[in-house]
């Protein structure tokens, strides 16, 4: 496990609802179109435990994304994902909505993302967070950068982080070891 700052560990703790990107948070930010303009996604199994884990320990997780791609829909469904706002242009706005629909606060909220069009909900919640290779801009407004990158590992390492600082992640670990 990581060693976490006083800060760091004060706004993880408080953490109720993840909300996510989709291209260059939970994929590598590549998109391929089949000749038939169906979009194909990869995504990394890490992280797809990674939020089945945070889920089992009470904290819900939210999509927030751009694109409308069939294949986000499925992994969506596949992962239990509760909130789920696609093809979304204002995030600001799908974010508010989003806080009244699950009963959080902003503080309560934490956001990956990589590119500016996330920023409107990264200045607003508790634990704004980024992949190594987002845009500048937005690693300046995070609180934390993955070590892992984009689609390799990078939203089960904001899992953890959330899951060490509410106690939880080394209780859901040992029960693999049983």
């Amino acid at each position: 496990m990581q060693t976490l700052s006083p800060e760091l560990q004060k706004r993880a703790a408080q953490i109720k609802l993840l909300i996510l990107d989709v291209d260059g948070v939970l994929t590598d930010g590549h998109i391929y179109i089949r000749d038939t303009g169906e979009e194909i996604k990869p995504f990394h199994t890490l992280d797809g435990h990674g939020i089945k884990m945070l889920a089992a320990s009470g904290v819900q997780a939210a999509i927030i994304t751009g694109r409308d791609a069939l294949s986000v829909g499925i992994r969506v469904r596949q992962l239990g994902i509760a909130y789920y706002f696609k093809g979304i242009q204002d995030k600001r706005a799908a974010y508010a909505q989003l806080l009244e629909q699950a009963g959080v606060a902003e503080h309560e909220c934490a956001f990956v993302g990589d590119d500016v069009v996330d920023l409107p909900v990264m200045v607003r919640c508790g634990l704004p967070a980024a992949v190594p290779e987002a845009h500048w801009f937005t690693r300046e407004h995070a609180a934390y950068i993955t070590q892992h990158p984009a689609g390799k590992g990078a939203v089960r390492e904001v899992c953890d982080l959330i899951m060490q600082a509410q106690g939880t992640l080394q209780p859901a670990l040992d029960e693999y070891i049983k």
